[in-house]
């Protein structure tokens, strides 16, 4: 996460907070310096039962929402600095135009500041990778994994 000429007044250290398919992780807590550097991969597995069409599963992605958040460790209960909100769908799947690098596989989103973030607002950099996998359930019905 990059946000040039912008200093914390609160040292207190760092986390990324993500939201996708209905589950939550975060990252490693780092030292509230930009740039800031999450060198992690974070798994996200869902089953979508009773689903056989790829394009059910399409329309699925598009009425769930990947939550990303920005935040610092400052008591009581951490401060949101900035978050990014988009359906799932568009967040696994990006337009091509919207990545680039390996494979097309990077990209670069401006976060939605908070009042408590004072500067311009974070880019974070990031990757996706995305596997979609026909599994049988133990009653004989496919699903999409």
């Amino acid at each position: 996460i990059t946000c040039p000429g912008v200093l914390l007044k609160d040292k207190q250290e760092l986390y990324l907070s993500v939201f996708v398919l209905g589950q939550y992780k975060k990252t490693q807590c780092v030292p509230a310096v930009f740039p800031l550097s999450f060198q992690e991969k974070l798994v996200f597995e869902k089953a979508f039962a009773n689903i056989v069409d790829p394009g059910d599963l399409v329309k699925l992605l598009e009425f769930d929402t990947a939550i990303l958040e920005l935040i610092q460790l400052v008591p009581p209960v951490g401060k949101v600095l900035a978050t990014y909100e988009e359906n799932t769908r568009d967040f696994l799947f990006p337009d091509p135009k919207l990545t680039h690098g390996h494979r097309g596989l990077e990209r670069e989103i401006l976060m939605k500041r908070s009042p408590f973030f004072t500067g311009i607002a974070p880019k974070l950099r990031f990757s996706t990778i995305s596997l979609i996998s026909d599994s049988l359930l133990s009653s004989g019905r496919s699903h999409i994994q």
